[in-house]
């Protein structure tokens, strides 16, 4: 079973899914009963406040930045 990757637009789709996933990438997956087509999500929204509620913060990171620099010299 396979995953492809496109622009929705370079499919045929009928009028209502045309406007559903207009401008979006969608997925075409196979499956054993047929193609599922399933609009690929922003992946950066996605992620956005997943780290919520952790001690883990930016300037956390920007620490762990720092010294792997040094380190890098």
């Amino acid at each position: 079973m396979g995953v492809i990757i496109m622009e929705s637009e370079k499919l045929n789709l009928p009028g209502k899914l045309k406007e559903k996933f207009k401008g979006k990438k969608v997925e075409l997956l196979e499956t054993k009963d047929g193609i599922l087509i399933k609009p690929l999500e922003d992946i950066i929204k996605e992620a956005r406040g997943f780290l919520k509620g952790s001690s883990f913060n930016s300037a956390k990171y920007m620490k762990i930045k720092k010294k792997e620099k040094k380190l890098e010299k």
